[in-house]
């Protein structure tokens, strides 16, 4: 199947036929989703399993006269489908990305530099490792060697999939190629060691690039601390090791300004995107959400509270206020998971209701965090506390993206006492946005039904059956990339 953007709007293409959809391109994609999942049905079908033999046939760069090539493709050039890659990437849809690749080679267009730019950038962005390395292996194939940007890319998906193993051997082939790593390089390289809780490799580092005469900058300490935190087993001086590279950073030096940050802007990277910060997904959030100039803190307030240390926490809440500076929207956040995750729902609440209560500008993401955070446990209190938290935040208008509505909906989904109010609330607040759960939320709502006294008949039930058939055959069939 082949889903892009022509001049008219969204087309998608299976076995050679083409469905045009007029109409803006953000809306299109919605508009043709049950159109895609039947298409996949279909294809499934006809194909099976067999990609391998469609790509190998697609090198051979088949032709087709310019009257059927103009009326049966949704790009002509290497210009279009980069267009076409750029509005993938940007509405996550980067799982079909491998496909458009599939058609540029049915097409006979050959891709350039900046169309395996894009390709990877979007790999990056999904934390699609496989097809990261699959357009990388190509490039090379084609006679592109690889620019620094581009293996800064590879390196920064690695760290996303943990997999620092992989990172260090992308290091490794630069050397080969003879390509100069720039201070970025060298900053992926940690963030993705210290991913993976390679504390080891990660002052092994720290130590090459001090010797080739950098400096450490905030992301560096962002690194070193997520490193401590993910190591395994924890120890006891973790947190104390935690507040101590806080008031290191304090002194914190540029790294050597690089000439492929304007191609990271270019192609909308954060720093913080690039360097897998926990704040990454959050960064152009505005109204306070997020002070940039906090990045240090954000990394130790977010380690606090996946570890549970509500000393360490307020150790760093309080060096935050000596410092004079001002404590953002995300830092709060992380202070109300702290409290959640240790059990104290009294104290997670009163920081959210603390917050709501100064008049400040109410946002989604804090009636989430106390919901989520709620129902750790599935207390009865909590499970409450929960509910009522959505109930306010839709009364608020606010809604849920996906990403919130399958947290919610994992975390509601293992209560095995009571009525499963909770679980079916956040359900209803999804389909009343068309929100299709990811199957790891679905299956385990649907396997909280079934194991209630439900009859077979119920809507709802053959509803949620019906939609973890459909994910179970999008996700678990096929080439199984990842």
């Amino acid at each position: 199947m082949r889903v892009g953007i022509s001049p008219n709007g969204v087309v998608a293409k299976v076995c050679g036929q083409v469905v045009t959809f007029a109409g803006q391109v953000s809306h299109g994609f919605r508009r043709i989703e049950s159109f895609i999942t039947e298409s996949m049905k279909l294809l499934h079908s006809i194909s099976g399993h067999h990609r391998s033999l469609v790509r190998a046939i697609g090198r051979r760069y088949f032709a087709a006269s310019t009257e059927e090539f103009a009326k049966r493709n949704y790009a002509n050039n290497d210009s279009e489908y980069n267009t076409v890659i750029t509005s993938l990437t940007f509405q996550r849809r980067h799982y079909l990305l491998r496909d458009v690749y599939d058609d540029m080679m049915l097409d006979g267009v050959k891709p350039e530099r900046d169309t395996f730019h894009s390709l990877i950038v979007g790999t990056m962005k999904g934390a699609r490792l496989q097809d990261a390395f699959f357009f990388h292996n190509e490039m090379k194939a084609m006679g592109l060697v690889p620019d620094v940007a581009l293996y800064n890319f590879l390196i920064s998906t690695c760290g996303k999939c943990k997999n620092s193993q992989q990172a260090i051997q992308i290091l490794e082939e630069m050397k080969r190629y003879e390509v100069k790593p720039t201070g970025q390089t060298f900053i992926c390289l940690l963030n993705a060691c210290a991913a993976a809780g390679r504390l080891d490799r990660v002052y092994g580092i720290v130590r090459d690039m001090t010797a080739a005469g950098l400096g450490l900058n905030k992301f560096c300490y962002a690194g070193l601390i997520a490193a401590h935190k993910n190591k395994t087993p924890i120890t006891d001086d973790t947190a104390s090791k935690i507040i101590e590279l806080v008031e290191q950073s304090k002194g914190w030096s540029s790294v050597e300004s690089t000439r492929d940050n304007a191609e990271n802007v270019m192609m909308g990277i954060t720093e913080e995107e690039l360097y897998n910060t926990p704040t990454a997904e959050c960064i152009h959030r505005r109204g306070g959400f997020i002070f940039r100039e906090l990045t240090v803190y954000h990394v130790a307030f977010h380690a606090c509270a996946d570890l549970r240390n509500v000393e360490a926490m307020e150790i760093l809440l309080e060096m935050l206020t000596k410092d004079g500076k001002p404590l953002d929207v995300y830092c709060l956040i992380q202070i109300m998971r702290c409290y959640l995750h240790s059990g104290d729902l009294d104290r997670g609440q009163k920081v959210f209701e603390d917050y709501m209560n100064t008049g400040k500008q109410p946002m989604v993401e804090l009636y989430v965090t106390l919901a989520e955070g709620a129902m750790l446990g599935h207390t009865p209190r909590g499970m409450q506390l929960a509910l009522e938290t959505l109930e306010k935040m839709v009364a608020r208008g606010f809604n849920l993206n996906p990403k919130m509505g399958n947290d919610l909906l994992l975390a509601a989904s293992g209560e095995k006492t009571g009525g499963y109010t909770m679980a079916n609330y956040v359900w209803d607040l999804m389909q009343s946005r068309n929100i299709t759960p990811s199957l790891p939320a679905v299956e385990a709502y649907y396997n909280g039904l079934k194991e209630r006294d439900i009859p077979a008949d119920d809507q709802r039930l053959m509803l949620v059956s019906r939609t973890y058939a459909n994910q179970r055959q999008r996700f678990r069939q096929g080439p199984g990339r990842s």
